[in-house]
Formats: C-alpha cells, sequence, structure tokens
C-alpha cells in the first residue's frame, strides 16, 4: 500500500480488508485519482461501516460468524447488517430452502460501486459519486489492472445469437447463449447500468437505454429485495436482450459456466469493462467461442464494420483492385483483441462480408464461482487470504471445497497454489491428485 494519505483509521483497515478479496480498491498513484479514491470511500462508508465491514471474514458467513469476528451480538449486529445491504456493501445471500442468510461484503467490482449507482434516487449524493470514480477510474491504469490485470476477468463476452449462421447453431453451449440463461434462470431482475447512469452525471451519457442490466437467480433475489432493480419476467428479459442486439450493445455475462449472475448490455463509451480494453489495452473481458472473419470478395469496403466494433479490433486498410488506380479498402481484424461479440456481422447487413467462425482455442471459462474465486486468487497472490482468513482456519465443510477446487486446477496451477499457501493438507491432496492432461 501506498501512503493512504488523509484516511481515518478505520478507513486504512478496510482497504485492507478489501486487498484481501479477489477484487480490491487499491490506492492509486496519481493525486487527482487518489482524491477520487478517497472521496468514494468517504461517500460509501462511514468510519464505523468502514471498522465493521474490515472485521467481517472474506466468504459469506453465519451472523453467528460475524458477530464473534466483530465482537457484536447478533441482535446488534443484524440491523448494522440491513443498513449495509441497502447500500449494496453487504450482500446477503438467503437460502431459498431454509430462508437463512449468508452474509458477504461485496466486492468492488461486481458489488459496491455497480450498486452505488444502480438506483435512480438515494441518499447517495450521486453526481458527486461519479465524479469521484470517474477520477479514480480514469486518472491512472491502478483500478483497472486490479480488476483487469490477470487472465481471470470478471466478465465474458455473450456471442449475439444472430450473427452466427443456421448450421453453427447446434455447436453453441447452452452457457453461451444469452437466451438459454435468460429461459433456465430462476428469477431474474432489471436494474439501471451503472455505467450509463455514471456517465449520464458527467454529462457523457449516450442514447443507449438505461435500464438493461439483467441479473438472474440468487443475485435477482438480493437486487429486488433491496430495491436495486425490479423483478421481470421472462419475455420482458428477452425483449431486453433482443432490442440491446438491435442497439449493437455488447451482451457479457458472469464469466461462469454454471449459474451466471448476471447478463449486462453494453456500450463501448460507456462500459468500464470495454473502455478497460480502449484506454489500457487490457483483456478485460473474456472473449466468446467465436471470432470475426472477413469474406473479401462480398466486402464493399464501407467501414461499417469497422465503425461498429466495441473494442477497436477492426481497422480498414488500402486494398489494390483489378484495372483500378485507386485503392479499395478491406477490414483487417486483430483476432487477440475481437472479443467476439459479433456486433460487426449485424453491422455488415445485407453485405456478408462479415462472419463469425469458431476459434482454434475455446477461451477458458470457470466451472462455477468457487474455481474463478480461486483462479484469481492465485493470480492475485491471495490464495492464503481465503484459506486463513486473518488469521482464523476456516471449517472443514469449506477447506474440503477449496482442496477441491485446486486439485481440479491445470498442473502449473497447482504448484502456483502450492507455493503460495504453506500448509501440508494442501501440499498431501496435491500430490494425490494426478494431473489428467499428463
Amino acid at each position: 500500500m501506498g501512503h493512504l494519505a488523509g484516511l481515518s483509521e478505520e478507513h486504512k483497515q478496510l482497504i485492507g480488508r478489501l486487498e484481501a478479496g479477489q477484487v480490491g480498491l487499491p490506492e492509486p498513484r496519481e493525486t487527482d485519482s487518489r482524491k477520487g479514491w478517497k472521496e468514494i470511500l468517504e461517500i460509501l462508508f462511514s468510519p464505523g461501516e468502514a471498522l465493521l465491514v474490515s472485521k467481517m471474514p472474506n466468504m459469506p458467513s453465519k451472523i453467528e460468524v460475524i458477530a464473534k469476528r466483530t465482537k457484536l451480538a447478533p441482535d446488534e449486529l443484524l440491523p448494522r447488517l440491513n443498513s449495509l445491504a441497502d447500500k449494496g456493501i453487504v450482500m446477503d445471500l438467503v437460502n431459498p430452502r431454509t430462508g437463512k442468510a449468508l452474509y458477504l461484503v461485496a466486492p468492488s467490482v461486481v458489488g459496491f460501486i455497480e450498486f452505488s449507482l444502480m438506483r435512480i434516487s438515494d441518499t447517495i449524493p450521486k453526481k458527486k459519486m461519479a465524479q469521484a470514480l470517474d477520477s479514480y477510474m480514469h486518472g491512472d491504469p491502478t483500478f483497472a489492472e486490479e480488476v483487469f490485470g490477470t487472465d481471470t476477468v470478471v466478465g465474458r463476452t455473450l456471442v449475439h445469437e444472430t450473427s452466427l449462421e443456421e448450421e453453427q447453431l447446434p455447436d453453441i453451449l447452452s452457457w453461451e447463449r444469452s437466451t438459454e440463461l435468460i429461459r433456465k434462470a430462476r428469477r431474474i431482475a432489471v436494474s439501471n447500468c451503472y455505467c450509463r447512469h455514471k456517465a449520464e452525471h458527467l454529462g457523457k451519457k449516450c442514447d443507449s437505454p438505461l435500464e438493461t442490466c439483467l441479473t438472474l437467480n440468487a443475485g435477482a433475489h438480493y437486487i429486488i429485495e433491496r430495491k436495486f432493480g425490479k423483478e421481470i419476467s421472462k419475455e420482458e428479459a428477452m425483449k431486453i436482450l433482443e432490442d440491446s442486439r438491435a442497439s449493437g450493445l455488447v451482451q457479457i455475462a458472469d464469466n461462469i459456466m454454471n449459474r451466471p449472475t448476471y447478463i449486462c448490455n453494453c456500450c463501448s463509451c460507456c462500459c468500464g469493462q470495454l473502455q478497460a480494453i480502449n484506454e489500457y489495452d487490457l483483456m478485460a473481458v473474456n472473449p466468446s467461442n467465436y471470432q470475426a472473419i472477413v469474406v473479401s470478395e462480398d466486402c464493399r469496403g464501407c467501414s461499417r464494420c469497422a465503425r461498429a466494433c466495441p473494442v477497436g479490433a477492426i481497422v480498414m486498410e488500402p486494398s489494390q483492385q483489378v484495372a483500378n488506380k485507386k485503392n479499395g479498402l478491406l477490414p483487417r481484424i486483430n483476432t487477440d483483441r475481437c472479443i467476439g461479440c459479433g456486433i460487426c456481422v449485424s453491422a455488415c447487413g445485407k453485405n456478408s462480408a462479415m462472419k463469425m467462425e469458431t476459434r482454434k482455442a475455446r477461451p477458458y471459462v470457470s466451472k462455477n464461482s468457487i474455481e474463478r474465486t480461486i483462479r484469481m486468487a492465485l493470480e492475485k497472490g491471495r490464495l492464503a487470504h481465503l484459506l486463513f482468513d486473518q488469521g482464523a482456519g476456516r471449517g472443514s465443510k469449506f477447506l474440503n471445497k477449496m482442496v477441491k477446487g485446486i486439485c481440479a486446477l491445470p498442473k502449473m496451477d497447482k504448484v502456483i497454489a502450492s507455493e503460495q499457501v504453506k500448509s501440508r493438507f494442501v501440499k498431501f491432496a496435491l500430490k494425490k491428485i494426478k494431473d489428467p492432461t499428463i
């Protein structure tokens, strides 16, 4: 950490706690960015709230566990947790069968930063918050590197199903289809797009609709109960998907296969994930299993594909023409930068000069949130924080899940995990599991 200039002791402890999680809120290097960072902390967390959150476990926990950690009685702690949940700082995960809740500190992304501007009317000073976030996120790359600087990122692209040809549709997996995720969802909520709401307060909002963020399943329950959004039907959600595709928005989902919790409909001018690609050249979104290709004989050089690409993966280059002194223009695609959204195919339209093809190597997607948590912790050097939270040993049920997750990782990731966690039982488990790729 840097000097943490001007922060209260409570906020300093909070920063240390957040840095132990998947995605923290690191102190930036530049002065203006640091000022925005400090304002975000002070807007969202009173000193008392910062102290309470700094003492909470890293993983979802019962109120009794948090009470023991914070030395507060459960009946005193509950209203404070509820107040933090109303602000989007703490998430209460309710078991649908038992009705009992586990409490989890929301990460910065996807978490309390988005929740801060999801509601239109709230006690948070929206314009001040938007300005602080803008200074923090765009003043220097510190935050972008924290969120998007590792191989495992929070979001993945969903290819526009309408951009695929008929014979390709049977090959697209169910978790790669936005329509299938909606069809299988038990509950769905829609909220205001945090990114466009922030841009609106900065005077930079585009003409894309505001109410486009879809939350699914357990995430939807939280969004609805805490009034960050409203419940909608599957038919309404499908209409939002359809309209968003027609508007040229990128559909980005939770970067896991099983039970993803959100689908965002993103524009490159407002979306923080797409801006991180364009501004800092970070691969901030896991690409879909498809990439764009050019059918040169059908291309008229109109450049609609290049202008529509949300990450600048397409450039128009001179191309010699037969019996013509003037060059034509043909699109060149940077396949390493292409996120596989399919927007260029829609922009090309009837010309049919752009198509989507399956990638040679499928981008890796974690099976569930536990595996993603382990991978992110490995890549950030924070695995020990998950296993030994502030010096407290985890229960056997949690440790069993973690060890199973570690043992399912590729061989090199197991070595990294073993080096990070100097624990005999983890090393023993890794030695006993043979890598299936060897």
